[in-house]
């Protein structure tokens, strides 16, 4: 599957960005789907994940309560809606697919198939 991320930018502190992510390739349906961020000099770390129907969704404790995680599996889509951003919210953003995982944020930051990134930035 192919991935592209979509919907970065720079953005005010307490501002909101959505995030895209758009599968082409095998059905959709058939991944578990997730979002990771890079800061500079950091690690990737996991932000949000959704499970095959989008009937369970995870999130890392820095983003709960501001950011939702859905997806589309007519458009093969998966989203992020970030809300109250917050300066250390910047990073390049990644969206990541897998057959066999789901993206719960209790393992390290592997994935099958990754998105080219996105970079949001959020100014104070």
């Amino acid at each position: 599957v192919q991935l592209q991320a979509s919907g970065g930018g720079l953005e005010q502190a307490g501002g909101s960005l959505r995030l895209s992510c758009a599968a082409s390739g095998r059905t959709f349906s058939l991944y578990a789907m997730g979002w990771f961020r890079q800061a500079p000099g950091k690690d990737r770390e996991f932000v949000s994940g959704i499970t095959l129907n989008g009937g369970t969704t995870y999130y890392a404790d820095s983003v709960k309560g501001r950011f939702t995680i859905s997806r589309d599996n007519a458009k093969s889509t998966v989203y992020l809606q970030m809300n109250s951003l917050k300066p250390e919210d910047t990073a390049v953003y990644y969206c990541a697919a897998d057959t066999t995982r789901e993206f719960t944020g209790r393992s390290d930051a592997q994935a099958k198939y990754w998105g080219q990134g996105t970079q949001v930035t959020v100014s104070s």
